[in-house]
């Protein structure tokens, strides 16, 4: 089966800062990640291509952050089919920095959505009119924006989408579930919630990186079965969070765990899940 990744890092600590990348337990992620590496790393998935998604660089080399992927995703070889960008919707610069990033080279055709990563930040960050509103201002410029926020976050980021229906959401991570803790509750509800919007999608993504060491299958079927439970086969995306999913598995690992816990679903289903859900949501040309 083809296979699109809705969720693709690659960074190089000696081009652009990564101050996270610094972090304790983090040192096996701390070196340059390329498309060529990205490729091997694939290799027997079916790869059909994938979307890069910002790696919350230093804010001084986000727009070149974003230039670099945008020249990426030019070259065919790259397999790269769009670009998800860093911003910053709370700055008093937005516009300008919006702006900015839309007059990059490809920007017009390659550009297909924004992200700002909101688990490090103050819950409340994404309730400010600013915050909103230049959120607004991303769906006006034909921009998703991806919402990257820890499980208790969901609340916010669902009053967020609420406010915003104009704009198209994705999940990442299906809301960061403490998969590790097995704590079902209160996510599952918070999840089932933002779900009933109909602006919002679900990465199923980065949950071998929240689990155990040792982790199963078994382990991680309750937080996949809830997503797609919410959101339905229309609505839900692959994601291999390579390479933050070495932190839990090979990428090989976690594409064969999650089709063998979908394994029973209709071959369109599976096909929505792995691909042309991405086609759609993300507005990639064929």
């Amino acid at each position: 089966m083809s296979v699109i990744d809705t969720h693709v890092h690659l960074w190089d600590p000696a081009a652009r800062s990564y101050p996270w990348l610094a972090a304790p337990g983090l040192e096996a992620l701390n070196r340059a990640y390329s498309d060529s590496d990205f490729a091997a790393a694939a290799e027997g998935i079916g790869l059909s291509g994938g979307v890069f998604v910002e790696c919350d660089t230093a804010p001084s080399d986000a727009l070149d952050e974003a230039r670099f992927a945008l020249d990426l995703a030019s070259r065919p070889k790259s397999g790269l089919l769009g670009v998800v960008a860093r911003v910053a919707p709370e700055s008093t610069t937005f516009a300008a920095d919006l702006a900015a990033l839309l007059a990059l080279p490809g920007a017009d055709s390659r550009l297909k959505g924004a992200r700002r990563v909101l688990h490090t930040q103050p819950d409340d960050l994404s309730r400010t009119p600013g915050f909103r509103e230049n959120v607004r201002a991303l769906g006006r410029a034909g921009l998703s924006f991806d919402l990257c926020v820890l499980a208790r976050q969901l609340p916010a980021a669902r009053e967020l989408a609420a406010a915003c229906p104009e704009v198209g959401f994705i999940l990442d991570h299906c809301g960061v579930p403490d998969v590790k803790g097995r704590a079902l509750d209160p996510w599952r509800a918070d999840l089932a919630a933002i779900a009933r919007l109909p602006n919002v999608s679900c990465k199923i993504s980065g949950l071998v990186a929240y689990a155990a060491h040792d982790w199963t299958e078994d382990d991680l079927r309750p937080f996949v079965d809830q997503a797609i439970a919410s959101f339905g086969w229309d609505r839900v995306l692959f994601g291999g969070d390579w390479p933050v999913c070495l932190l839990g598995a090979p990428l090989v690992r976690w594409h064969a765990t999650l089709s063998s816990l979908v394994a029973t679903a209709s071959p369109d289903e599976r096909d929505r899940l792995f691909r042309r859900n991405a086609r759609r949501i993300y507005r990639l040309d064929p």
